[in-house]
């Protein structure tokens, strides 16, 4: 079976009856727990983002708190877990202000709580997510720009 592309999906979706839309978002959601994830964003969380941004800030602190700092190995993997969830809910939202938000927390975090200052990967992966932060940055309205270049000077 082919894959199509987004155009031709949007297209063949325009011609679907409005009846049997609600079928397809539940079957699709059904295959993948990401699907499910983003249509729960979606149609309950989308309408009021500060409360996403901060249930996912809640989220991360939990991840942390589970954080096992036994060897700098088992802090990669588990820094990269956290990153990883951060990340799909960064897309879920789509904003870069709730990028912007949600990656300068979690590299607080990951500064107050990380003792392997001195592991190379580590502070890459610390160094990439400033870099990142300072990206998307660039993009936000100038007085946002301001407030959160401060915040990135911080860190």
């Amino acid at each position: 079976m082919k894959t199509v592309s987004l155009s031709e999906l949007k297209r063949g979706l325009q011609n679907v009856p409005l009846n049997d839309l609600p079928d397809l978002c539940l079957r699709l959601a059904k295959y993948k727990k990401e699907n499910k994830e983003l249509l729960t964003y979606l149609l309950f969380e989308a309408d009021d983002e500060p409360e996403f941004i901060r249930t996912i800030k809640l989220e991360i602190d939990q991840l942390f708190g589970e954080l096992s700092w036994s060897s700098p190995y088992l802090t990669k993997k588990s820094l990269r877990k956290i990153l990883n969830y951060t990340n799909q809910r960064i897309r879920y939202s789509g904003q870069k202000r709730s990028e912007v938000e949600l990656l300068i927390y979690f590299c607080r975090k990951f500064k107050k709580e990380s003792p392997f200052r001195s592991n190379l990967v580590i502070k890459n992966m610390y160094l990439r997510q400033v870099q990142r932060i300072k990206k998307a940055i660039l993009i936000l309205h100038e007085d946002l720009q301001f407030d959160y270049s401060e915040e990135v000077d911080r860190l």
